[in-house]
């Protein structure tokens, strides 16, 4: 069949290769000729239209080029379901379209419109889990490579191999596996997506809710596929760009967590690594329990107010993040999250510098914070504060000896402490701060 040739279309209107793509596209969302537009427009319009139609009859279409070279030798371009060209250098988040695990071609009932196979059960910590593989292993964003697994390199095959779906989705496919949920529903493994129907190199993009990094839900923990590679990181809700437009999807085959029931799993006792999706906001589970009781072991009883329960929270957060800090980790590796290798220094009982032994002299014990020392508050760490006064001579204002319950004793020993550093006026108001705390004890 021959397709007219225009001299602003150029080359063939059969070329696959991007900007040929692009171009047709161009001209086609023009007004036509009889509208005051180009007549070049409407020829482009209408060889747009035999194109399409000649690749449906022969089964093809534009995605079907698979491995097309443009005939100067420049590599082809995934493009989408209508034809346009997918890849866009000059953005972090290109998408491509749909395709079968290590860029075969797609068959079976995912390559039908509106058409789901039976998908693969996962459980929240499963997906975390494999989402967080590809982050250690740094794996590099890419349009039209395909990892070890099988999955393409870019944020939307990332979401397909978290997800383990039997093909890699693009950003215009992967409403199709999951349910729209609302920004506030938002569990670890669920996914935020932005597809720009319109034109889908724009903006297009994809993330991985790994959970709220803080009580205002103003900023998450996301898992996403982008230049240069796989990261974690504390994102705003719900993205830097186009935040308004992205939709939130729950998995349709999300398995219940063995590890979740509401908070009555019975007492923990398992030590293997239970997964990153265990842990974090929004998480509900006896491992909780059980991190917190090994940490409350460690030493990090002066983060908690009660008894650690199942449902994660501050507490939490802070005592891990002391675990790690005191293993001399910084950075992304004392995120407060627990991670492996926390977990098993945790259950081996291998960490180092244990604050529960600082007691003995070995070792300052890290300052608790300020709130512990007020009015009203009763815990350890008055009580530890309070002996290590009397131990270092300042305990005058005692009448029966320390005790866990803050009082004016305790005020006025610190204070004659404090005066003794050399300290007056507001700086010696026997209220411990860090450095009271530091010199007290060490």
């Amino acid at each position: 069949m021959t397709v007219p040739v225009f001299e602003e279309y150029e080359p063939a209107a059969d070329c696959p290769c991007p900007g040929c793509a692009r171009r047709r596209r161009e001209l086609a969302l023009r007004r036509a000729a009889r509208a005051g537009g180009h007549p070049a427009a409407h020829g482009a319009r209408r060889a747009l239209v035999l194109f399409t139609t000649a690749g449906v009859v022969l089964g093809g279409g534009a995605s079907a080029a698979g491995g097309a070279v443009h005939s100067a030798g420049r590599p082809f371009h995934p493009v989408d379901p209508a034809g346009r060209d997918t890849d866009d250098s000059d953005t972090d988040t290109p998408q491509g379209g749909t395709a079968g695990l290590y860029g075969l071609p797609q068959v079976g009932p995912t390559a039908g419109p509106m058409s789901v196979p039976a998908l693969p059960k996962s459980t929240r910590a499963d997906i975390i889990s494999r989402a967080q593989r590809w982050v250690a292993e740094k794996v590099p964003y890419s349009m039209e490579k395909y990892w070890t697994d099988g999955y393409r390199q870019d944020c939307s095959g990332y979401v397909s191999m978290a997800w383990n779906l039997p093909a890699n989705e693009w950003t215009g496919s992967l409403h199709r596996f999951g349910e729209k949920i609302a920004w506030a529903e938002l569990e670890p493994g669920d996914i935020l997506l932005f597809h720009n129907a319109d034109d889908p190199v724009k903006g297009s993009h994809v993330t991985i809710f790994g959970g709220w990094t803080d009580h205002r839900r103003t900023h998450y923990i996301a898992y996403e596929q982008t230049k240069p590679h796989a990261r974690r990181q504390a994102t705003p809700l719900a993205y830097w760009k186009n935040s308004d437009r992205y939709v939130a999807y729950r998995y349709l085959g999300v398995a219940p967590d063995s590890t979740s029931s509401g908070g009555n799993e019975g007492p923990p006792s398992a030590t293997a690594y239970p997964g990153a999706g265990a842990f974090g906001p929004g998480a509900n589970n006896h491992h909780v329990t059980l991190l917190g009781q090994m940490l409350i072991k460690w030493g990090a009883a002066r983060f908690y107010s009660k008894n650690p329960g199942p449902k994660w929270d501050e507490a939490d957060r802070k005592a891990t993040e002391a675990f790690q800090r005191a293993q001399g980790w910084e950075g992304s590796e004392a995120d407060g999250l627990p991670g492996p290798h926390t977990w098993r220094l945790l259950t081996t009982g291998k960490g180092k510098d244990n604050p529960a032994r600082a007691a003995s002299g070995s070792v300052t014990p890290p300052f608790p914070g300020r709130a512990h020392f007020r009015p009203g508050q009763s815990n350890e760490y008055v009580e530890m504060l309070g002996r290590q006064l009397v131990k270092r001579g300042y305990g005058k204002h005692y009448g029966t000896g320390p005790t866990p319950r803050w009082g004016e004793a305790d005020r006025r020993n610190v204070q004659d402490f404090q005066r003794a550093q050399g300290w007056r006026g507001g700086v010696a108001d026997g209220y411990p701060g860090p450095e009271t705390w530091r010199r007290l004890f060490r």
